[in-house]
């Protein structure tokens, strides 16, 4: 089937673009790894040793970058709904996150160890209803919360994309009543053209922190 020009020009924006280039020559899996750079250099996000949740984490990018960043001393776990090829120093797992079978699998991986950042670039596939694809984004965005509540570390850290539009200011609001600071961060990666933000909340705060009541042996 032929290409659409709007197919073309977008693999012609593609190709020319200088993240695109740059994620190819220094052996990263997507582009979308230059945004979680830009904010863990921006933020200080990351250190040796810690124990990282990346949600959404197909093809890899980010998990990638984690796991150099946390070296061996560290442990980084990705969920998709998408097959990952395996990334060295991660633990990936396959399964859909709206799913309760793909959380009970990561929380038995993790058995009660509080984690120390999770992160999410997850995003819904797109089905060019506005007012669906906002709505199925901020479900994932809230499912990714409700998560980090049960697994963060009192004063850990959580990244999260989300989509400016329905929804985000009570996500936006439910987020600073957990942590101590929430920041809004858009990466020079992130395509100006798009309504993703990134939306940093810096320390649990105590008693906000939900452990789940029983973990499944991993």
């Amino acid at each position: 089937m032929a290409r659409t020009r709007s197919s073309k020009t977008w693999l012609a924006e593609h190709f020319s673009d200088e993240f695109v280039r740059r994620a190819q020559q220094e052996g990263f899996r997507s582009r979308a790894v230059y945004k979680l750079e830009e904010i863990d250099r921006r933020d200080r996000l990351l250190r040796p040793g810690m124990v990282v949740v990346d949600l959404g984490a197909a093809p890899g990018g980010w998990s990638q970058y984690v796991a150099r960043r946390v070296g061996p001393a560290g442990r980084v776990l990705a969920l998709d709904i998408l097959p990952m090829e395996p990334v060295t120093g991660v633990e990936v797992l396959q399964g859909d996150f709206t799913e309760q079978a793909a959380v009970d699998e990561l929380l038995g991986c993790l058995q009660g160890r509080p984690v120390d950042l999770v992160i999410s670039d997850m995003a819904p596939n797109i089905s060019g209803i506005d007012s669906a694809d906002q709505a199925r984004a901020m479900y994932l965005a809230e499912l990714a919360v409700e998560f980090a509540s049960q697994v963060l570390r009192t004063g850990g850290d959580f990244l999260v994309k989300v989509f400016q539009g329905s929804g985000y200011a009570p996500l936006h609001q439910d987020l600073r009543s957990r942590f101590g600071r929430v920041l809004v961060r858009k990466p020079k990666a992130s395509r100006a053209r798009s309504r993703e933000i990134y939306l940093l909340g810096r320390g649990l705060r105590d008693g906000t922190r939900h452990p789940p009541s029983v973990v499944g042996a991993g």
